[in-house]
């Protein structure tokens, strides 16, 4: 898991506005969710979701901001929430859970009436939600945060064609939690940027992302001379 400075991170993320800030490359993204120990062990061992602890019948939620889910969790210290998982899925699938969803609150520049809303959200199986992200302390930021909820069949969907790795990185959490008490200055965090659709309008406008060419992040990687000097 790459790794920066909670400090050296945040100034180079935006201030305010929706963005979906998360560890990402070009074919996978990060996201982040909180189990107690029996559905956290069974998912790190097959690689997926299941066993006797999980539930297929309810919604649940999914966060790409590693912050936001320290806020959730209280730093894995809430009752249920004590194991942390790092879920990397596919970027083709998160980008279909948003062209799915329908937001938690009602624009009325994407739906005609509050009736239309509320009925396309019940017949969703894929919900959006805005909240305000937080420091690593619980502090409301004016940026916002993103969360996604999965349920039905896009919930199996999700756990059997998108998952690509399942890692508990609960003992990372624990080493950095001191670091929160003692300031922010040594605080460690997964590397996490802004992630843009610029290819895709319309799901901008959809999911009411902000958009701004914000720090746009570019990493190649080289693996032969051959590669290095086409590039």
């Amino acid at each position: 898991m790459r790794t920066e400075k909670y400090l050296y991170q945040q100034s180079k993320l935006p201030k305010e506005g929706k963005y979906i800030i998360a560890n990402y490359d070009v074919d996978t993204i990060t996201v982040y969710q909180a189990f107690n120990e029996k559905i956290a062990e069974y998912a790190v061992e097959h690689q997926k979701f299941g066993g006797n602890s999980y539930s297929f019948e309810r919604m649940t939620w999914i966060k790409p901001n590693f912050m936001w889910m320290m806020y959730r969790s209280g730093w894995a210290k809430k009752e249920n929430q004590e194991k942390i998982l790092a879920i990397k899925i596919k970027r083709k699938g998160f980008e279909q859970l948003l062209e799915k969803a329908v937001i938690s609150s009602f624009k009325s520049e994407l739906y005609e009436s509050r009736e239309k809303w509320k009925l396309a959200l019940n017949n969703s199986e894929v919900r959006l939600q805005w909240d305000p992200d937080h420091n690593p302390i619980g502090e409301k930021l004016n940026r916002k945060a993103i969360q996604i909820g999965i349920k039905g069949n896009a919930l199996k969907e999700f756990n059997e064609n998108w998952i690509v790795q399942i890692e508990d990185i609960t003992e990372f959490v624990n080493k950095q939690y001191p670091n929160v008490r003692q300031g922010f200055n040594n605080l460690i965090v997964p590397f996490e940027r802004v992630l843009t659709f610029n290819h895709n309008i319309k799901l901008i406008d959809r999911i009411g992302l902000d958009w701004q060419p914000w720090n746009i992040y570019l990493e190649f990687v080289v693996d032969n001379e051959d590669k290095l000097k086409e590039l």
